[in-house]
C-alpha cells in the first residue's frame, strides 16, 4: 500500500488491524465508541529518521510493511478518503512483529 504522505522525522504512518465485531458475554453488541482501539497494525511509510545534535541523522529501525504493536494511547489519528491511519513516533512502537 502506497500513501500520498510522508511522515517526517522519526515518524511512522501504522494502519491499524480491524477490530473483530464485539458481543458481551450476554450476547449485547458493543458499538464502536466503547470498543478498545487496537493496538496492532502494519506500517505504511516511514520518515528518513530524526537529526542528532550535531546534524547527523539517526535511520529508522523499522520499515514499510512491518506489523508492529504500539502503545495503546500513543499518536494521532489521521483519516484518508475512507482508510484511517495512526502517526507514531518511533519510540511510541513497542516492538515488531
Amino acid at each position: 500500500m502506497t500513501t500520498s504522505f510522508k511522515p517526517l522525522g522519526n515518524r511512522v504512518v501504522v494502519e491499524p488491524l480491524e477490530g473483530e465485531e464485539q458481543v458481551s458475554s450476554g450476547g449485547i453488541y458493543i458499538p464502536d465508541t466503547a470498543k478498545e482501539k487496537p493496538q496492532e497494525g502494519t506500517i505504511v511509510a516511514v520518515g528518513p529518521g530524526r537529526l542528532t545534535d550535531e546534524g547527523a541523522r539517526v535511520p529508522m529501525e523499522l520499515e514499510v510493511g512491518d506489523s508492529v504493536v504500539y502503545s495503546k494511547y500513543a499518536g494521532t489519528e489521521y483519516k484518508e478518503g475512507n482508510i484511517e491511519y495512526l502517526v507514531l513516533r518511533e519510540d511510541d512502537i513497542l516492538f515488531k512483529k
